[in-house]
């Protein structure tokens, strides 16, 4: 695995962790963090699909700002792969 995925990985795991995130929000991040780690897919594919279900989790209300702004830099580095 490349630095940059192992970083999207961590960050991400900061938000599963994070008992102030609503729960929908953090199974959502387990999804994506797993289809990044899925090395049979092209990263391409991956990060595609990672992205696809981040953007939809930065767009829910309930979210905290906290981990709104973490997961748009998660964003922003899967757009970068």
């Amino acid at each position: 695995m490349t630095e940059e995925i192992q970083q999207i990985i961590e960050t991400l795991n900061q938000v599963i962790k994070d008992n102030s995130v609503p729960r929908n929000i953090r199974r959502g991040a387990e999804e994506a963090k797993n289809i990044i780690q899925n090395e049979k897919e092209d990263i391409k594919n991956r990060s595609s699909s990672a992205l696809y279900i981040l953007e939809d989790l930065t767009n829910d209300r309930n979210l905290p700002m906290h981990a709104r702004t973490t997961l748009w830099n998660v964003v922003g580095a899967l757009e970068t792969l």
